[in-house]
C-alpha cells in the first residue's frame, strides 16, 4: 500500500528537471540544518544561559524540554491546520515562523520568556520536515523514496556534526543569543530558496482534516510511531549523559566533549544515507535490521568507555541509529492513508519523545548508582522493545484486511 503513489510521482519526476530538484532538495536540507542547530545549540550553549538567567543546569534543561514539548504539540497541530495548504506555501509559513520563533528566543529577556520562546519555536519542526519529506517524495522517482526522504534529513544530521559546534563557539565567542539569530538568518535564506525553486502547481489533493484524523487513527501508524518512540530512545539515553561519561569514566578533559558529540553526528550522517538505502532495498524490514545491530553496539559501549580511542568509534556506531529515521518516515507514507501530512509530521513528534525518555531512564539507571555508562544498558533494552514492536506491526501488516459484504 503506497499512497505516495507511482502516478504522482512520476508526473511530479516528469515536470522537474534534475538540476531543479536538486536545487529543491537543497533547500529543504538548508531548513533541517536550521532546525537541527536550533534544536540541539541549547545543550551546548547551557553554561552561558546559566549566567545570563542566573538559574541552574536543570532549570536551563527545562528550556530544551520546552523545545521538545513544542515540536510534539505542534507537529499533529500544525499538520492539521495547514493540511488544505499547498506544500510550497505551507513550507514557506512554516520556516517563516520557525525565523520569528529563533529571533524570539535571541531577544528573551529572561528565563520564563526563553521559555515561551522555545516552546514557539519548536512548534513547526515537526510539521516543516514531514511536509519536506512528502514534497521531496513527490518530485522523486518511486524506486528512490528512501533517498529522497533520507536528503531531507541531512540537514539535521550535519547540524549535529558542524551546525551545533559553530552554535556552541558563537556562544563562547560572541554570545549565546547570535546562535539563535544565525538559526533565523539560515531560515530566512531556506524561506527564500523554497520561494524560488518549489514549483507553485500542485499535483496532490487537497487534505480534509477530519479525513486525515480517521485515516491517522490507524494500528499501522501507531505502531510506526511506537518503534521511533521506544526504539528511538536508547540513542539519546547515551548522547545526553556523553558529557559528564567522557569525564568520570573516560578521565578526559573538557576539552574532548566536543569531539565525542562529533561522533554522533558522524555516525548520524552516514545513518541517514543507510536508512534511506536501506528502505529502498528493504523496505519496512529494515527496522529490525538497524535495531537489533544499535542493541549490540549499546551493550558494547560500557566496555569501550573507558578508553577515547575506543569511545569516538562507539558514539560513530550508536550515532548510525538515525538511520531508522528515513526508514520509520518512509513507511509512515505508505501506511498513512490520506493521513500523509499528519503522519509524516507526528514522526517527528515520536522522535521527540524518544528524546525525552531516553534521558529520563538513563537518568533513573544512574540515579539508582548503576553508573554513567548504565545508559548503554538501558538503550539496548530500548532498542530491544522497539524490535519486539516491530514485529507486532509486520504481524498487522500481513493480516488481511476485511472485506465489506455487500448488501442484500
Amino acid at each position: 500500500m503506497e499512497t505516495i503513489s507511482a502516478l504522482e510521482s512520476a508526473a511530479s519526476t516528469a515536470t522537474v528537471s534534475p538540476r531543479h530538484r536538486a536545487l529543491i532538495l537543497t533547500a529543504l536540507t538548508l531548513g533541517g540544518f536550521a532546525i537541527g542547530t536550533s534544536e540541539f545549540s541549547a545543550m551546548g550553549l547551557m553554561p552561558e544561559m546559566v549566567k545570563t538567567f542566573g538559574v541552574s543546569e536543570p532549570q536551563v534543561g527545562h528550556i530544551i524540554s520546552m523545545y521538545a514539548l513544542g515540536v510534539v504539540v505542534g507537529a499533529p497541530l500544525l499538520a492539521i491546520l495547514g493540511g488544505r495548504l499547498p506544500r510550497r506555501v505551507l513550507l514557506l509559513a512554516l520556516m517563516g515562523f520557525y525565523a520569528l520563533g529563533n529571533l524570539a528566543s535571541a531577544s528573551a529577556p529572561d528565563y520564563v520568556s526563553m521559555m515561551l520562546a522555545r516552546f514557539v519555536a519548536g512548534l513547526p519542526h515537526g510539521a516543516y520536515f514531514g511536509v519536506a519529506a512528502l514534497a521531496a517524495v513527490a518530485i522523486s522517482k518511486p524506486e528512490e523514496r528512501g533517498k529522497a526522504v533520507s536528503l531531507t534529513m541531512f540537514g539535521l544530521t550535519v547540524a549535529i556534526l558542524i551546525g551545533n559546534p559553530v552554535a556552541t563557539w558563537m556562544g563562547q565567542t560572541i554570545g549565546w543569543r547570535w546562535a539563535f539569530v544565525m538559526v533565523s538568518a539560515v531560515a530566512v535564506a531556506t524561506l527564500v530558496l523554497i520561494a524560488m525553486f518549489m514549483p507553485r502547481d500542485r499535483v496532490e489533493a487537497p487534505a480534509h482534516p477530519l479525513d486525515e484524523l480517521r485515516a491517522f487513527n490507524r494500528l499501522p501508524v501507531w505502531q510506526a510511531l511506537a518503534i521511533g518512540a521506544v526504539g528511538f530512545s536508547g540513542m539519546f539515553c547515551v548522547f545526553s549523559y556523553l558529557a559528564p561519561t567522557m569525564l568520570q569514566v573516560t578521565h578526559v578533559s573538557a576539552k574532548w566533549i566536543p569531539l565525542g558529540m562529533a561522533g554522533f553526528g558522524i555516525g548520524g550522517v552516514i545513518g541517514n544515507f543507510l536508512g534511506g538505502w536501506l528502505f529502498d532495498r528493504l523496505r519496512f524490514r529494515a527496522v529490525p535490521v538497524i535495531l537489533l545491530g544499535a542493541a549490540a553496539t549499546l551493550l558494547l559501549f560500557p566496555l569501550m568507555a573507558g578508553s577515547l580511542w575506543t569511545l569516538l568509534p562507539i558514539t560513530i556506531a550508536i550515532g548510525m541509529m538515525g538511520a531508522l529515521g528515513p526508514i520509520l518516515q518512509t513507511h509512515l507514507m505508505d501506511v498513512a492513508g490520506e493521513a500523509q501530512t499528519l503522519a509524516a509530521a507526528s514522526h517527528h513528534a515520536a522522535f521527540n519523545a524518544a528524546n525525552a525518555l531516553g534521558p529520563a531512564l538513563g537518568g533513573m539507571a544512574i540515579t539508582a548508582g548503576f553508573g554513567w555508562t548504565s545508559t548503554g544498558y538501558v538503550g539496548a533494552i530500548t532498542a530491544v522493545l522497539g524490535t519486539i514492536i516491530y514485529f507486532s506491526a509486520a504481524a498487522t501488516l500481513r493480516r488481511p484486511r476485511p472485506q465489506v459484504c455487500p448488501a442484500v
